[in-house]
């Protein structure tokens, strides 16, 4: 007798468990039960897996997952363009954490893994991702850890200094020059604070830009997350930008720079990395002049 009650009160658990979720190429995904062994081939997606406090079940990430700490000892198995399959098999994953953008989707499916594709963007994907895999690992509150981002960044913009609302911004992701534009998530965490982006969404979340557009704009503040920030008054024009005159040039180190440009669970740790730029309390101050 008891050991049918305990059959049938596993099979509850196991039922209550059941989740079912649509990822980001549509696709229906069921789970019978939290998946234990996890490859993440994302960074943000490797932060969100911890976050929910599942970092312990991470058996393998991608060659840029960094943080936290804890990862880093993990094996590492390639990235977006060059994901090492054997090395993903061999580590028996019952779930595969994807970018939609990578080239080894199929071929996982192929072989017979678990594979969820989640590539977020913006701060609605940031949020949507936090509610899809809260279930699926069945560990944290997703909405609590959602909740606190938002409590941490209204912490933040408060921390601006009231003159520096309305501040004209550039924000450079690396050196092409690639920059966040307004429909960005990095231009979307520029509004929170109060700032303004001088580069218009309608160019796309990232645009590649002509360097005369940047001093046509005249921002009073450059925000580099590219750390090689050196050449910038050698590009044409830029040495008589006011920001470059006056100093108002942040230079953010890797580490920051990964913070910044990763649209993941430490939104308000971004957010207070500019906010401390502005307010001059960063060593990379005025590094490009």
């Amino acid at each position: 007798m008891r050991k049918w009650l305990a059959l049938l009160l596993f099979a509850g658990a196991a039922c209550a468990h059941a989740v079912q979720v649509t990822d980001d190429r549509g696709l229906r995904v069921d789970f019978a039960q939290p998946p234990q062994r996890i490859v993440s081939l994302l960074p943000s997606l490797t932060e969100f897996t911890c976050a929910l406090q599942a970092c312990g079940r991470l058996v393998g990430v991608d060659d840029y997952s960094n943080h936290p700490p804890a990862v880093r000892t993990l094996p590492h198995v390639g990235g977006l363009e060059d994901a090492r399959i054997e090395s993903i098999v061999a580590l028996k994953p019952d779930l595969v954490l994807a970018p939609t953008s990578s080239r080894a989707l199929e071929r996982l499916q192929a072989l017979g893994l678990k594979v969820l594709a989640l590539e977020p963007r913006t701060f609605g994907d940031v949020q949507r991702v936090l509610a899809l895999l809260g279930p699926v690992l069945g560990t944290a509150d997703s909405g609590a850890v959602w909740r606190g981002i938002e409590r941490d960044l209204a912490a933040a913009a408060r921390e601006l200094p009231p003159h520096l609302r309305g501040t004209r911004v550039y924000f450079e992701v690396s050196s092409a020059p690639y920059a966040a534009s307004e429909s960005s998530f990095i231009g979307e965490l520029l509004a929170r604070l109060g700032l303004r982006n001088v580069v218009p969404g309608a160019l796309g979340p990232f645009p590649r830009l002509n360097p005369e557009f940047v001093v046509r704009a005249d921002p009073q503040w450059i925000l580099v997350a590219d750390d090689d920030a050196t050449r910038l008054p050698a590009r044409p024009g830029w040495a008589g930008m006011r920001a470059l005159r006056e100093g108002h040039v942040c230079v953010f180190t890797a580490a920051q720079g990964d913070v910044l440009v990763r649209a993941g669970p430490r939104l308000a740790e971004a957010a207070r990395l500019m906010v401390r730029c502005l307010r001059g309390e960063l060593a990379g101050q005025g590094a490009a002049r």
